[in-house]
């Protein structure tokens, strides 16, 4: 009997499985080639029963996996299958099981390689704009400061035309509300690092991020708003919950979240972990939740916050059961938006144990939603410059050294290596030196390491160790994002329309279909603001920052 023949009865049993059920079994790794031939047979015959949902789109959730390019989710696969002591390689997260996949071009319309404001512009507008630009057209100057220009130069967001037809709108991230990814929906800025007024400078009309967020002026405003950053929307006189020796960054004396208490009516605001356990979703309308002072801690360290703070996964959940009370459908954008900042780092374990985070978010959402309505959506805004190298044994530890059925390969110096590495970055170590990473203020700290060679000896180096930071060839004090395309996976009406490499502001056009909305976009501005002052005249405040 030859090879397809044998393999024939196990291929259509195989085929009886779904996708996620075969990769989450661990038992199904093939061992044969029988086996890796009927496994092949399988997936094809899943493929066929891949029907595209033509129908409308009630809800639309967006996950961004922050600079989490495709190596990040392949060493996120291994890692993740690694810690169940399952097969890492046979692995698979939760959105890679869904049924549709593109890949998304970063470029933006001024960069080869790109900034998280342009790419997380397109993927909610629809328009490729600058690097640093927030939901304005590439026309703008990046310090702009006027609020008339601004206005002009704003391209209507997916969230706002959501509020616009009476939907339920929500923004989870574990980065700052104020930050790139999460503002794009809301905010309207030339600026990304105009988070509070503080930042602006010095005559600005334009409203800092964190008013923006406040006085957003569609619909009923949004529902859900999960994150960090909490300074940006406290007076520079009031010190901080958490941390007594700190106070807000505001110096327009506003306090923005008793303000979104006053505001909404059934609203919370919520700063730790116990108050947001007891917030009830079918009883709260507007959640606003700002964990931290700037970005929320990284999955790995969330343990060790003495208030506490829900996890991506939780912080999805509550906003799922909130956003569907209303019977309208919702959108919802969720970001895990340190991965970023960990590869930055040069820090692989933080943003790998950030992106099995995400998985578990995605998880959250498809146990709460129905594929026949619902389009999710999971993609980044840009990727790193983090490979996975070497030709380790299958099983070889993902955060360890190289080896081949266990003896450790070397380099041309006859040194260990790691299997990943940065192409330029923190981490680099051509010195008489070796970095560890400290997440609590963002450093490197520096240890002496002895010898001569041009790397260090690893061979004693525990490399999965949390803040081990991996080599790179540049050194830099902040590795650089990859100009590379990134992933897209997506289930439910319309997703089927991803299909190979896309501009990036295609995802917009894609939820835009499934969820049926008006072809004519609004662009030159947010409905009823017209200048920063005239917000400012609506809540009670006498202009905007002025001379400092």
């Amino acid at each position: 009997m030859n090879l397809q023949s044998k393999a024939l009865t196990a291929s259509i049993a195989l085929a009886l499985c779904t996708p996620q059920s075969h990769a989450a079994d661990s038992n199904a790794v093939p061992t044969s080639a029988e086996g890796w031939f009927a496994a092949g047979r399988a997936a094809v015959e899943a493929s066929k029963r891949v029907v595209p949902n033509h129908s409308r789109a009630k809800n639309v959730i967006l996950f961004v996996g922050d600079g989490m390019g495709i190596s990040t989710i392949t060493a996120a696969r291994i890692l993740e299958g690694q810690m169940r002591n399952v097969d890492g390689e046979f692995n698979r997260l939760s959105f890679e099981t869904l049924d549709h996949m593109g890949t998304s071009v970063t470029a933006s319309a001024n960069q080869q390689t790109s900034d998280s404001a342009p790419t997380a512009t397109a993927m909610v507008t629809g328009i490729k704009t600058n690097d640093g630009a927030i939901s304005v057209d590439q026309t703008i100057d990046r310090n702009e400061p006027n609020a008339e220009v601004t206005r002009a130069k704003s391209v209507e967001t997916i969230l706002e035309q959501a509020e616009e037809r009476g939907m339920a709108t929500g923004i989870v991230t574990t980065a700052r509300l104020t930050h790139a990814t999460p503002a794009v929906n809301y905010a309207h800025i030339g600026n990304r690092d105009w988070e509070a007024d503080s930042n602006l400078p010095a005559g600005a009309t334009v409203a800092d991020i964190a008013r923006q967020l406040l006085e957003f002026p569609y619909g009923d405003g949004l529902e859900v708003a999960l994150g960090g950053g909490r300074s940006y929307f406290m007076p520079g006189t009031v010190a901080d919950p958490e941390y007594p020796s700190q106070k807000g960054r505001r110096q327009d004396g506003r306090d923005l979240t008793a303000e979104w208490l006053a505001k909404y009516p059934q609203s919370a605001y919520v700063w730790n972990k116990a108050d947001f356990d007891a917030v009830n979703p079918q009883q709260t309308r507007h959640l606003l939740g700002l964990f931290e002072r700037s970005h929320m801690r990284y999955e790995a360290d969330r343990k060790d916050d003495t208030a506490g703070e829900p996890s991506l996964a939780e912080m999805t959940e509550k906003a799922i059961k909130l956003l569907q009370q209303n019977k309208s459908g919702f959108y919802l954008m969720v970001e895990a938006g340190r991965i970023d900042h960990a590869h930055h780092a040069g820090n692989a374990y933080r943003a790998l144990t950030d992106t099995v985070a995400l998985s578990e978010a995605v998880e959250v959402a498809k146990r709460l939603t129905n594929d026949q309505d619902t389009l999710i959506v999971v993609t980044a805004d840009h990727s790193h410059t983090f490979t996975i190298a070497g030709y380790p044994s299958r099983g070889n530890p993902i955060l360890g050294k190289t080896a081949i059925d266990g003896v450790p390969t070397t380099d041309a110096l006859g040194l260990t290596y790691t299997t990943l590495s940065y192409a330029n970055g923190p981490g680099w170590t051509g010195g008489l030196q070796r970095k560890e990473f400290n997440p609590e203020n963002e450093t490197a700290v520096e240890a002496p390491y002895q010898g001569t060679a041009l790397r260090p000896d690893l061979a004693s180096v525990d490399t999965s160790a949390p803040g081990y930071m991996q080599e790179a060839t540049v050194p830099m004090g902040s590795e650089t994002h990859g100009g590379e395309d990134v992933a897209i996976y997506a289930n439910g009406p319309s997703a089927y329309l991803f299909r190979g490499p896309q501009e990036q502001n295609v995802i917009y056009h894609v939820m835009a279909d499934a969820l049926g909305l008006d072809k004519k976009r609004e662009h030159g501005g947010r409905r009823g603001q017209d200048s920063g002052h005239d917000q400012d005249k609506n809540h009670g405040h006498n202009g905007g920052p002025g001379p400092r």
